[in-house]
């Protein structure tokens, strides 16, 4: 791994992760710490970890029980080091990943196969179809041209800007894009913003499709773990200076998978950070109004930093229906304006029709919004309620807003499970899907987009699912290697075995 892409963490921030993991000999504890930060995505695969000596003199613990966890870590191939270059975080070669989709599309769920792989929700029946019915008087008026729009129609351009000021973002007509949705809107800003191998600064976890259009770009994804509590600015700023990513991919209202609301002095924190290191942030608002009972949310991260540090990306996929295929950028005039000239001959821009359709639901919008937020919170409650009764050992925090919980399993089995459940008939995406390293494997993403019914008979099947796995892990337990570590010669220095690692 190249230092200059690598992100960087410090010992103080590596404290802050493990947290209090002391049980009984120091270098195993601290060995296995280490272990479970990269499997569950917190420590990203080839982040550089501090020195030996460096770590020790900081914590004030012994050099040898840092160099015995190290050694530990080597051997089981968590960790991959060289003279000069320091050590990072790896996967063993051969460690079991989850198959990454051949498609940005969901899964097609057959014959009576449940898809939980999909968190968007059916078109709003009357009121879609109503406003489809009524564009069609509407045609009249745009049809005597030649139909190509690389930039999007003007009454709708002006509804997203209004919508925006709205927000508390002054917004005009010229500072917004028409796309075919928030994915194609995302890659134009890749192929604007980032050249090939540089790296792109995203979440872990994140959304899967984002990752794979950086993957696709050439570009580096540089992971900095979420836990439970949201972003660690921290390690947002350290990874912002160094590697000094081309963009930041963040979403900071409704997180998928998470469902996290980034507060408001973290946005600032993170817009000053990147102005200073010349990242350009792009946020993913799609889910920013589906906001069930979350109340009003801080002001959208366009709000801080100088005019333009913060380009906006949005749709209506997840409020109205993903079939629509409508997104925008929201960017300086002059982003546009180059966004346009990067569309090209392969791109002919967006359908009339469809932006006919979303200007009349622009017109109802608020009122679609408080029907989506009643139909999700049933929806949610029905998911939550079946699943602290089928499977109480899964651990997830309720979101106030989007459209997924985020399952901790209590175990590394994800992958396992996300096949199993095939074969019990429902779909669901495993939690590495949604990291950049094949880590997550004790998460699940569970959307709640479908009917309470079909819920509650998914989950029974995936209670069917979790049975098979964990009787097989009970049957072929797993052996360990307790073959004695052999320590590094160093100065002599007594390990502690009652020694404790900082909180």
């Amino acid at each position: 791994m190249r230092d200059d892409v690598a992100q960087k963490v410090n010992a103080d921030q590596l404290a802050r992760l493990l947290g209090d993991w002391r049980q009984g000999t120091a270098y195993m504890d601290l060995a296995q710490a280490l272990k479970a930060l990269i499997l569950d995505g917190r420590l990203s695969v080839a982040a550089r970890i501090p020195a030996e000596r460096t770590l020790a003199a900081a914590w004030g613990i012994s050099r040898n029980t840092v160099a015995s966890a190290y050694q530990r870590l080597r051997e089981e191939g968590y960790l991959r080091s060289r003279q000069g270059a320091g050590s990072y975080a790896a996967l063993p070669d051969g460690a079991e990943r989850a198959p990454r989709a051949l498609s940005w599309v969901p899964g097609q769920a057959v014959d009576t196969h449940i898809d939980l792989t999909c968190a968007s929700l059916p078109a709003p029946e009357p009121a879609f179809s109503l406003a489809v019915a009524d564009i069609a008087t509407r045609m009249a008026r745009h049809s005597d041209g030649h139909g190509y729009d690389l930039v999007g129609l003007p009454a709708l351009r002006q509804a997203i800007a209004d919508h925006y000021t709205a927000r508390g973002v002054r917004t005009t007509a010229d500072q917004i894009m028409v796309t075919v949705g928030a994915h194609h809107a995302w890659g134009l800003l890749l192929r604007l913003l980032v050249r090939p191998r540089e790296p792109v600064l995203i979440d872990s976890p994140t959304y899967p499709n984002a990752l794979e259009a950086i993957r696709s770009h050439g570009a580096r994804p540089v992971p900095v773990g979420l836990d439970d509590a949201g972003w660690d600015i921290d390690l947002v700023e350290s990874a912002l200076r160094q590697p000094r990513p081309a963009v930041a991919y963040l979403m900071p209202d409704f997180h998928n998978p998470t469902g996290l609301v980034m507060p408001e002095p973290a946005r600032r924190a993170v817009v000053d950070a990147a102005l200073r290191s010349g990242t350009y942030v792009v946020v993913d608002e799609t889910l920013s109004e589906v906001n069930l009972d979350a109340g009003p949310l801080p002001p959208p991260m366009a709000a801080y930093g100088r005019p333009g540090a913060v380009i906006s990306i949005g749709s209506l996929s997840k409020t109205v229906w993903a079939g629509l295929r409508v997104g925008w950028v929201r960017a300086s005039k002059s982003v546009i304006s180059r966004l346009v000239a990067v569309r090209g001959p392969s791109d002919p821009g967006n359908p009339l029709v469809q932006q006919l359709i979303a200007c009349r639901l622009f017109e109802m919008y608020d009122e679609l919004l408080r029907a989506r937020s009643a139909e999700l919170i049933a929806q949610r409650t029905a998911l939550t309620d079946v699943l602290r009764a089928q499977l109480p050992q899964w651990r997830f925090t309720v979101p106030r807003g989007g459209l997924c919980l985020w399952v901790d399993l209590g175990a590394q089995i994800s992958t396992k499970l996300s096949l199993a459940a095939g074969r019990h008939g429902v779909q669901v995406l495993p939690g590495p899907r949604f990291g950049a390293d094949g880590t997550l494997e004790n998460r699940l993403r569970l959307p709640f987009a479908l009917d309470a019914d079909t819920l509650t008979t998914g989950v029974a099947r995936l209670r069917e699912a979790f049975d098979e796995v964990m009787a097989e892990q009970t049957a072929t337990p797993r052996t360990w290697n307790r073959t004695r570590i052999p320590v590094p010669a160093l100065p002599a220095t007594r390990v502690n075995p009652t020694e404790r690692l900082p909180r």
